[in-house]
């Protein structure tokens, strides 16, 4: 069985993002890039299904600039066997990055694909449920655990109501959860190794894919900085500052 698994390159979950002094986006100059932490739970996922013998080969695949072969170098060293980047420098929408998935999942033919639920830079929670539509595939979406057995997929998924699972029939997309899966942090030796794994470079021209979005950015903003708060001596302050000052009540 093979196993596709989307990863996208972000800004380090750890960084605190600038917003450009024109507001015409995020200031990514000299900051720290890494795996969107949902899709490295996707990648380990694949991993462990390999080392129990239900994958046999697991592709990594990243859309975006030549820079995100940095995160596919590590998905390789995590355990992926090979990489694929479409590349290209403009900023995608959530569909355009479906349907230059779609085109690769039908050049690849896997029988399991897998995303993060979301990316952390723009939280849109879209392309694997766009995908889905797109291939047509079974989807369980926001998975905690993924059980294979035979030509089915069991997804447990969290809801607003607990947890629900699913039986997907193969081929299937599955998106990710943080209580899936803990990573494993890359060894030396393996990203020494992940160095002379193949990494495949195409062009969402050679997919035969328009990227043309029809969202536009109009202006991107830092959130507005919270107050200091204050302390109240009793009870009664507290009312008559909700009543008079916050107007609350």
């Amino acid at each position: 069985m093979k196993v596709l698994v989307a990863v996208k390159r972000v800004v380090d979950y750890n960084v605190k993002v600038r917003v450009k002094a024109d507001n015409t986006g995020v200031d990514l100059a000299n900051v720290k890039m890494s795996m969107n932490p949902f899709c490295e739970i996707g990648v380990e996922e694949a991993i462990r299904l390999k080392e129990k013998g239900i994958a046999t080969e697991v592709v990594a695949v990243s859309i975006g600039p030549a820079t995100a072969q940095e995160q596919l170098r590590t998905a390789l060293a995590l355990g992926a066997d090979r990489a694929i980047l479409v590349e290209t420098a403009e900023e995608l929408s959530s569909l355009a990055v479906a349907k230059l998935l779609k085109a690769v999942v039908d050049q690849e033919q896997p029988q399991l694909v897998m995303l993060g639920k979301q990316a952390i830079d723009s939280d849109n929670n879209q392309t694997g449920q766009m995908l889905g539509a797109l291939t047509g595939y079974a989807q369980g979406t926001f998975a905690s655990k993924v059980e294979v057995s035979g030509d089915k997929v069991n997804v447990t998924r969290e809801i607003d109501g607990g947890l629900q699972t699913v039986t997907l029939n193969l081929p299937a997309i599955v998106t990710t959860d943080l209580r899936l899966n803990e990573p494993r942090y890359a060894s030396l030796p393996n990203i020494m190794k992940a160095k002379k794994k193949p990494l495949e470079t195409i062009t969402p021209d050679s997919l035969g894919v328009s990227t043309a979005s029809t969202v536009k950015t109009l202006k991107v903003e830092a959130p507005a900085t919270r107050s200091a708060g204050i302390k109240v001596a009793d009870v009664a302050q507290l009312v008559e500052k909700l009543k008079n000052e916050a107007k609350v009540i």
